[in-house]
């Protein structure tokens, strides 16, 4: 059974940082490029950024680009966000995906998700 645990969000002030973490299980973690996605209060999904089964291939959203960084560790099953630079409008609820389909080179969309961990940027 695939499950997706998100955890790291909290309370940040704007400029400041936070690493989010995934732990996989339930399937073969380092065969799948993996996603963030977030939701802001009251707003629909948003695509934050992916990488490939390896690690590379890093693909960011232009809202976050140059303050995120999306890595993973497949020896431990994980996927991580660090966020730096942190405004008020990257406050959501921070979802870790898997993709559909296996060692496929590119996003085809997601069939899981955790529950999310909440990042709110304030002041």
């Amino acid at each position: 059974q695939v499950q997706l645990v998100e955890s790291g969000g909290g309370l940040v002030q704007p400029g400041g940082s936070l690493r989010l973490s995934c732990a996989a299980e339930g399937f073969s973690f380092s065969s799948y490029r993996m996603i963030w996605v977030r939701q802001p209060p009251g707003k629909g999904l948003e695509y934050v950024s992916d990488l490939n089964e390896s690690g590379g291939g890093q693909y960011y959203a232009n809202a976050v680009k140059g303050r995120f960084t999306i890595s993973r560790d497949n020896a431990k099953n994980t996927l991580y966000l660090q966020m730096t630079d942190l405004k008020p409008e990257d406050t959501a609820v921070y979802y870790c995906a898997k993709n559909l389909r296996s060692s496929s080179g590119r996003f085809d969309g997601m069939d899981y998700w955790g529950k999310g961990t909440l990042v709110t940027v304030s002041s």
